[in-house]
């Protein structure tokens, strides 16, 4: 592990996982922050740049090897897992970056739902790799297929967090 080559005494398994749910939730905050940048696609590459950063934390948590050109395609075969779960999700995230492409109300638009669900996206992403890690896996064994309904049950939390559960109720903002 990171912590024993450093001399540290080994994480227990519950400060592990209390360090990658910040770790995710950090990078879920830069990733939205990313959202704003208002060139179109330059957000969208942003996006995938703090994320591959929120993996190689992980990794480094969990003492798991990591290399970037493999942590790359990991991230691009997950976000095409999740993805196609949630069309809404791809048509908000496409639409939010290339509309900031019309000068005025482009921009204001684009602002208002890339940050959200590049922030959503990205957490869906690290407590995967979590769940992933935690059993014991790395980059090379990842197969996103196998955690489909994880990913579902992770989706809706998001949408909870965010007044759209499918419980049908409307959820207070908390802010």
């Amino acid at each position: 592990m990171a912590n024993e080559a450093t001399g540290a005494a080994p994480l227990t398994a519950g400060e592990r996982e209390e360090q990658a749910t910040q770790v995710v939730d950090r990078f879920s905050l830069w990733s939205g922050a990313a959202g704003l940048i208002p060139v179109p696609l330059v957000d969208v590459a942003a996006v995938g740049g703090v994320q591959l950063q929120m993996l190689r934390k992980l990794a480094e948590i969990y003492g798991v090897s990591f290399a970037d050109n493999r942590g790359k395609s990991v991230i691009a075969s997950l976000a095409g897992a999740i993805i196609p779960a949630s069309t809404a999700t791809t048509t908000a995230m496409t639409f939010g970056s290339l509309i900031k492409g019309i000068p005025g109300i482009g921009w204001t638009i684009g602002a208002l739902t890339m940050p959200v669900y590049s922030a959503g996206v990205t957490w869906v992403i690290g407590r995967v790799f979590m769940k992933h890690f935690e059993s014991g896996g790395t980059l090379l064994d990842f197969d996103p297929p196998d955690y489909k309904e994880f990913i579902k049950a992770q989706q809706e939390k998001v949408a909870s967090k965010f007044g759209r559960g499918k419980s049908g109720s409307t959820a207070e903002t908390t802010g």
